[in-house]
């Protein structure tokens, strides 16, 4: 399991390095010069060219990135001009808002998901088993943010149950943290649960027809046993792709829902350093949230080796 790990991890630096290159790339060949749009038409040549040298920008564009890789290594993402903090500060302050929408999202598409996918397997086709599949292809077809506004109309505006907007943190309290995250958590998990419901249910198939469950079932195994313990155990690992690759797209994605809901996340941060043009902000954060997708990816391959041990015996 060591060797494993060792080598899910050695795989990482090379697929880091060329995305810490192509953020590098992407920021730096955009038209417009930022210092010119950090101080503002107002600003004398002058000023220009000295917050240029300030920010390292006069400098070569190899240096620039060998700068800022060098200070990466060493923890150090920049300083936001506008924030006055550094961009490492900037990220762990909206950083709380996205992972607790994150969590709650991707808990209410499991929720959603595991048990509807399970329900259309055992019932194929059956008008269970095509009502499942209906809601979730409406589910992959409707946009997260068309259901948010949906959501805020009926929920928040008509029935007034909810709050639309806002955000408050963990320390107000448990369910005062919840009912702001409630509406955004569920556009989400909505329509995350269509594609986690689709995987379950076309492995639950797959696994259910195999001789050894029918083997089971003429043994007189229980029905709930064979299912929950033999069946979806066999079933998980494609599933668990789905689930891994829906989570960090949840961290990493949920700029819109943030938007619309005002919840100062991650997605927030992106939109206020774009218009600003913060490039220190914006390579840190886009650096930052792509670390945690590949990491939610290689947890997801060590749980692999985790459930099934075969996993580690191919890949070695």
């Amino acid at each position: 399991m060591n060797l494993y790990l060792v080598k899910r991890i050695l795989a990482l630096i090379p697929v880091l390095f060329v995305v810490s290159v192509v953020i590098f790339l992407i920021i730096h060949i955009t038209p417009g010069d930022p210092a010119s749009v950090i101080l503002g038409e107002s600003a004398t040549a002058q000023d220009v060219e000295a917050l240029r040298q300030q920010l390292g920008l006069d400098l070569p564009m190899y240096q620039q990135y060998m700068n800022w890789i060098l200070d990466v290594l060493r923890g150090d993402l920049g300083e936001s001009y506008f924030m006055k903090e550094s961009v490492s500060e900037a990220i762990f302050s909206h950083l709380q808002p996205t992972l607790s929408l994150a969590i709650l999202a991707q808990i209410i598409a499991l929720l959603i998901a595991i048990p509807l996918g399970i329900t259309a397997a055992l019932r194929r086709g059956t008008a269970a088993d095509q009502t499942v599949m209906g809601f979730s292809l409406l589910g992959m077809a409707i946009p997260s943010f068309l259901l948010a506004l949906f959501l805020i109309l009926l929920v928040g505006v008509k029935l007034q149950w909810l709050p639309v907007a806002g955000y408050k943190p963990l320390e107000a309290g448990l369910w005062t943290h919840l009912k702001y995250l409630i509406l955004p958590a569920v556009s989400l998990g909505a329509i995350q649960s269509a594609l986690i419901t689709r995987m379950t249910r076309s492995s639950m198939l797959e696994v259910l027809n195999m001789n050894y469950m029918k083997a089971a079932r003429s043994k007189g195994v229980k029905d709930r046993q064979l299912i929950y313990k033999h069946a979806l155990r066999n079933a998980f690992l494609p599933i668990l792709t789905v689930i891994g690759q829906t989570f960090g797209g949840l961290v990493t994605g949920a700029v819109v829902t943030e938007t619309i809901f005002n919840i100062p996340g991650i997605g927030q941060l992106i939109i206020n350093s774009v218009e600003r043009r913060d490039y220190e902000v914006i390579q840190g954060v886009v650096l930052f949230v792509t670390c945690v997708y590949v990491f939610i990816n290689l947890i997801v391959d060590i749980l692999y080796g985790v459930i099934d041990p075969r996993v580690r015996l191919e890949r070695k």
